[in-house]
């Protein structure tokens, strides 16, 4: 158990750092192939699949510097081979000059199901859910 918990712990801290890095492809093996990301709150929709969801993301940040932290982790182990954790969260992403948003500092929380195959963990749904957002427009 202690093991599992703490795969989970590395598999988000590996999400965070692949997507600040911009490595697209390190950042595909975080997930399952059927993916369920789940951004309504954030205005966007819901994308299920690895082949949706990376190219919305790469359009929505692939410009931007991002630094994305992720604190306090609730995980619960559900099955062998299932868990669930929510994450709080803050992140600030900066676009490049003429972008209609400048500058987006958020709070708030990624609630997740993750889906151990072959003795690895991966995320297989993600809903991000803010509690609050500074925003600067162009």
């Amino acid at each position: 158990m202690t093991d599992d918990l703490e795969s989970i712990k590395q598999l988000k801290a590996r999400y965070f750092r692949l997507m600040d890095t911009k490595d697209w492809d390190g950042l595909s093996r975080v997930f399952t192939g059927d993916v369920r990301i789940d951004m309504v709150n954030e205005g966007g929709a819901i994308t299920i699949g690895l082949d949706d969801y990376l190219p919305f993301l790469v359009s929505q940040i692939g410009t931007a510097i991002t630094v994305h932290h992720g604190h306090m982790p609730e995980i619960r182990l559900v099955k062998p081979d299932e868990a669930t954790g929510i994450w709080a969260m803050e992140d600030e992403l900066w676009w490049p000059e003429g972008s209609p948003v400048s500058y987006v500092h958020g709070y708030g929380h990624y609630h997740e199901t993750y889906a151990k195959h072959d003795g690895e963990w991966r995320i297989r749904e993600m809903t991000l859910t803010r509690l609050h957002r500074d925003i600067r427009f162009g």
